[in-house]
């Protein structure tokens, strides 16, 4: 019997696995406390934390638009969709993570088409149709 039912101690345990000996520290009181179910794996850290009715709910409101939420114009920016979240579901991601959870659910990263106000588009035209132009 090796491990924590045989006595090892943390040191030894950490060196084997090369892991911290606080590590080990923090899995031998899991151990003792709920035993192997202690140490069972609470999954990735990075797993959603929205259900999957709390996506749905996030894909409607973002449809909605960023005007709908509050803010000045209609660009959706990480930041401002992190806030939206706070708001609605009370959970708090980073930046980094809205990212990753928008990336997760299928949404990607849209530049938005700008074009000139003040455009002529027949005097683009014109200049497009130019001999030597392609």
């Amino acid at each position: 019997m090796t491990g924590f039912e045989g006595g090892e101690k943390n040191r030894e345990i950490a060196a084997s696995l090369r892991v911290s000996e606080q590590s080990v520290e923090r899995w031998r009181r899991q151990w003792r406390e709920e035993g192997l179910a202690g140490l069972a794996s609470k999954g990735s850290p990075g797993r959603s934390r929205l259900s999957d009715k709390q996506i749905a709910r996030l894909a409607r409101e973002l449809e909605r638009g960023p005007l709908a939420h509050g803010w000045a114009d209609q660009r959706w920016t990480l930041a401002r969709v992190k806030t939206m979240i706070g708001r609605l579901f009370h959970v708090s991601y980073t930046v980094e993570g809205t990212w990753r959870l928008l990336r997760r659910h299928g949404w990607s990263w849209q530049q938005p088409a700008r074009r000139a106000i003040e455009r002529d588009d027949d005097a683009v035209e014109l200049w497009n149709g130019r001999p030597g132009r392609g």
